[in-house]
């Protein structure tokens, strides 16, 4: 199905916003959001729940709060998902999905993982048993002012830079990077890919193209902590929505697949997820 926004304007125009005006989405655009959920699906066939919550609704009378990152947002995104295979993946593809829906439309978002009060939003939440709550987003409208703590949050984390196609796409083994050129068709796919966000990013996704596809790999570089998920794998779902999306654009051929593990020599940091396979 074809992106209802443009893909390149859009993933180029996204940036994390911190600050946002103290107001509430309008019910309206509250329905307008929540009929585009009703849209959402991912390759991986994993059921992914979304709500918009609203930061008065409280837990003992506690606001939900995201430590002072975030300043004046008035609706977040929260997304759950069962703990089951490529679960955390499915999650990071349908809330980029979402996320970009709503930068196109014009309003602010910011991943966030471990910077929210896990406890009073899981509460707000409905949390069935299993369910994982790895990470939510601001929802709302740009001040376009940045605050002094803004701007280190982005100088910390290097949130400007991208790694380069050499460190991120292969031809058939890890050694050989895939030139773009050899790309063909999929090179802008592969760009819209190169630019996704990740967790101070770390862009933890790297892809070998052999033969008839594209094998998306984990570069597992952070640590979870103990009872922790590894958010690094929404990472690469949220590597895969940007592949998806341009793919479905351009009319690409294929579809994302699990295969068995390739014959692909890799470190012990790296790890198999998924593939996007050509049709023939």
């Amino acid at each position: 199905m074809k992106p209802v926004f443009p893909v390149e304007k859009t993933i180029r125009e996204r940036s994390s916003i911190r600050s946002y005006e103290p107001r509430s989405l309008t019910p309206e655009e509250t329905e307008l959001f929540h009929d585009f959920i009703k849209t959402l699906n991912n390759p991986f066939s994993v059921d992914v729940s979304f709500r918009i919550l609203e930061s008065s609704d409280a837990l003992k009378g506690e606001k939900l709060g995201t430590y002072g990152v975030i300043k004046g947002a008035r609706n977040f995104i929260g997304a759950t998902v069962p703990d089951c295979d490529l679960a955390l993946e499915a999650l990071g593809y349908s809330m980029e999905h979402l996320v970009l829906y709503a930068v196109a439309l014009g309003y602010g978002t910011c991943w966030l993982g471990g910077t929210f009060d896990k406890s009073a939003f899981s509460h707000v939440m409905d949390l069935k048993e299993g369910d994982l709550f790895p990470v939510i987003s601001p929802l709302g409208y740009p001040t376009g002012k940045k605050r002094p703590m803004e701007s280190i949050i982005k100088w910390t984390a290097k949130s400007d830079q991208r790694k380069d196609w050499k460190e991120l796409f292969f031809q058939d083994d890890f050694s050989s990077p895939l030139a773009k050129s050899d790309a063909g068709d999929f090179a802008f796919a592969l760009e819209m890919t190169r630019l996704a966000p990740s967790a101070v990013n770390k862009q933890p996704w790297r892809v070998v193209k052999s033969q008839d596809a594209y094998h998306f790999y984990e570069a597992k570089t952070l640590k979870e902590g103990k009872n922790s998920v590894d958010i690094q794998r929404v990472d690469v779902g949220i590597a895969a929505c940007h592949f998806g999306l341009a793919a479905a654009e351009k009319k690409l051929p294929g579809e994302f697949k699990k295969l068995p593990v390739p014959e692909i020599k890799t470190s012990s940091e790296m790890k198999y997820l998924f593939s996007w396979v050509l049709h023939s």
